[in-house]
């Protein structure tokens, strides 16, 4: 506190030295001509900050540098920050994860709406699975935030933004050039390159990555990917601004898939063994964006949107084994190839009437899908039968108003409404499995939302949420059934809070309830449809992060989800998580050092309806730290630091091994989680 005086006081003589040199110069000199005006004072910019207004307490803000730390290079690791979410790989790296969250196992995406600086990730209609979310074109150090909003209340969203939206938003440069080279277990190679050429009026930014792994199988992974990324954001004048961004991403990888938990009992396999090891794939995506933000007037903001994607995936998978056919296998491919475009676009007026402040936010989304969707069956990566091809083209139109209000001091209202219209078209080509899959079907639904923000009293913020959604169902099953409800409602409500009450603590607490009035589910591997009927969930989360030091972070979470079932038959749903649990130490030294340490959490969980089957929980560690000096950096992470048994994901189904009866045997089938492995490098900044 001494050392803080004594510079204030060097501080402010320094600056009064200043001041009367400066006007001991200024009377010594004549006064200037009326012909030479003195040039203009150029202030340097100050940055006002403020803290975020949230709408809801289980809403977060996630900045950039929670996850730097972290350097797998995965967007998975930036997923795994969001309370209650466990993200699992099965298949060799480079499918989409499957998420898990508030009582859903969402699969690849189905209810669970992700962005990447609005461009929509989650594709309709997919050959996999509806709301397909391959993440892997995002390269983790372009992120600046990721936006968690839970829940179906916010207007901006609709498709899929049931149990939660995720977005996240890109850097526009970066402080340093970057040069990363990392290796580790199992052949694990990872290569980053992070520039920007400019950092005023024109923000640039180019990113290209590199990564390979063969994981611990005994059939090696050699799962690559390439990504590319490079954005340009450019102020046009002082209330205009436009951003365009581009990427490319392609990735191969082979899979040892789902293995039968009996398989490996009876020694016929180990744990890192396959019964198919030719599953895997070849996925590409390519993005294009344009951003353009005009304020006409201080209290008027034009924002509009334009994206295009190219997306393709050929993906071999083989679930069943030897069920459906005993001599040659019962692998199937999965080839989806598809332009996606949209258009969004929104019009905000601040206004005043009767002294009540009110953000007025109109807006219109447009989306258009062209998938090229074949099914087919394999040998050994091999096509020998096709039994679905596909066209379809589904659109959907998206008006929607949204009303921020502030009518009283300490009390926030933002409500609105959207209306969503998806016209389905499907002309078939090939088609085995049943039923006529050519039409044309339009459907539309109103959804309403409402959140309420009390306070803060005590620096303690209460939040009450309505809101309707729903996720779209396959333009297929729409066609093959036209009673089906293509959109089905869900209706959520949520209360909690968020406090700062404690000295350098933050802690928020959330109930929530959401019912959907359908979970109805679209069977990608076979071309069908499943309706297990309307569905209930509720639970709890907490959450904390306390600074108890100024170099030391605590943060933790818990969600505890008291009810996932269906409605009809109280029948559990299956994989839905009941229990998660995070937590981790930071810590931060001025000196260069940075590490940390953390624990994650997953309960067992019914793995079929009536609960016969269970999906074993799993408790694991992970360690990270990074020393800098100068421009130089290196980094150590040692995955599942206690090298504990776990299984990254597990299925309860049928399936048939040669020589057992010709009607299968109902099984858990797993892909085991990553033992200890190691992974280290060095950065070069410049």
């Amino acid at each position: 506190m001494l050392q803080v005086r004594r510079g204030r006081q060097v501080l402010l003589g320094f600056f009064a030295a200043t001041a009367l040199w400066w006007s001991a110069q200024a009377a010594a000199q004549p006064p200037a001509s009326p012909e030479t005006p003195p040039p203009p004072t150029i202030l340097p910019p100050v940055l006002v900050t403020a803290p975020p207004l949230y709408s809801s307490s289980s809403e977060q803000l996630i900045p950039g540098k929670d996850f730097e730390i972290r350097p797998q290079g995965r967007p998975a690791d930036v997923l795994r920050l969001v309370p209650g979410l466990i993200i699992s790989q099965h298949q060799g790296g480079g499918k989409a994860e499957q998420y898990l969250i508030r009582g859903f196992d969402a699969d690849h995406g189905t209810d669970i709406a992700l962005f990447v600086d609005g461009i929509p990730v989650n594709m309709r209609s997919h050959a996999h699975g509806q709301g397909y979310a391959d993440l892997h074109f995002l390269i983790p150090e372009t992120v600046r935030t990721v936006d968690v909003l839970k829940g179906p209340y916010f207007p901006e969203y609709g498709d899929f933004a049931t149990a939660a939206v995720l977005d996240f938003l890109t850097r526009d440069t970066v402080e340093e050039n970057t040069l990363q080279i990392a290796g580790g277990s199992f052949n694990t190679q990872r290569y980053l390159a992070l520039f920007s050429p400019t950092r005023d009026s024109l923000k640039t930014l180019v990113a290209l990555e590199g990564y390979h792994s063969d994981g611990p199988f005994k059939s090696p992974n050699r799962y690559w990917r390439f990504n590319i990324f490079g954005k340009a954001t450019a102020t046009l004048a002082e209330d205009m601004k436009l951003s365009l961004s581009a990427s490319h991403y392609r990735a191969e990888w082979h899979g040892s898939g789902e293995i039968p938990l009996r398989a490996v009992q009876e020694t016929l396999i180990n744990r890192w063994g396959s019964i198919d090891p030719t599953e895997g794939g070849i996925t590409q995506r390519t993005n294009l964006n344009a951003q353009f933000e005009w304020a006409p007037r201080p209290d008027h903001r034009l924002t509009v949107q334009t994206y295009g994607t190219y997306y393709a995936l050929e993906n071999f998978n083989d679930f069943t084994l030897f069920l459906n056919d005993p001599g040659l296998g019962d692998q199937i491919t999965q080839r989806d190839r598809r332009f996606l475009a949209g258009l969004d676009a929104r019009y905000e007026i601040k206004s005043r009437p009767l002294g009540v402040d009110v953000t007025t936010t109109a807006g219109f989304q447009y989306r258009i899908d062209t998938p090229h969707v074949v099914l087919a069956r394999s040998v050994r990566r091999r096509q020998i039968e096709v039994t679905q091809d596909v066209d379809i083209v589904e659109q959907s139109y998206s008006p929607f108003v949204k009303l921020d209000i502030l009518p009283f001091e300490k009390v926030r209202l933002v409500a609105g409404a959207r209306g969503d219209v998806f016209n389905y078209r499907v002309h078939e080509n090939v088609n085995t499995t049943g039923g006529d899959l050519n039409g044309q079907v339009t459907r539309a639904r109103p959804n309403v939302k409402a959140n309420l923000t009390l306070g803060p009293w005590a620096a303690t913020e209460f939040f009450a949420n309505f809101g309707t959604g729903f996720h779209s169902n396959d333009a297929r099953a729409v066609i093959a059934d036209p009673k089906l409800d293509a959109l089905p409602t869900a209706t959520g409500y949520e209360f909690g809070f968020k406090s700062r009450i404690l000295p350098r603590t933050e802690i928020f607490a959330t109930y929530w309830f959401l019912h959907m009035a359908s979970e109805l589910v679209f069977v990608g591997d076979e071309g069908t449809t499943e309706a297990l009927g309307p569905s209930r969930r509720e639970g709890i989360e907490f959450g904390a992060k306390v600074q108890l030091l100024d170099w030391l972070t605590f943060t933790g979470n818990f969600t505890y989800t008291t009810r996932a079932e269906l409605t009809d038959t109280g029948g559990a749903i299956p994989l839905a998580p009941i229990w998660t649990a995070r937590a981790d130490l930071t810590a931060r030294l001025p000196w260069g050092l940075s590490s940390n340490l953390e624990m994650r959490y997953l309960g067992d969980r019914p793995a079929n309806e009536d609960r016969t089957a269970v999906a074993k929980g799993y408790t694991q560690y992970n360690f990270t730290t990074r020393y800098r000096h100068r421009n130089f950096e290196a980094f150590l992470s040692v995955e599942n630091l206690l090298d504990t048994r776990w299984r990254e994901s597990q299925f309860s189904f049928t399936s048939r091994l040669p020589g057992e009866p010709a009607g299968g045997v109902a099984d858990i089938h797993f892909t085991p989680g990553t033992p200890r492995s190691f992974l280290g490098g060095i950065t070069v900044h410049f």
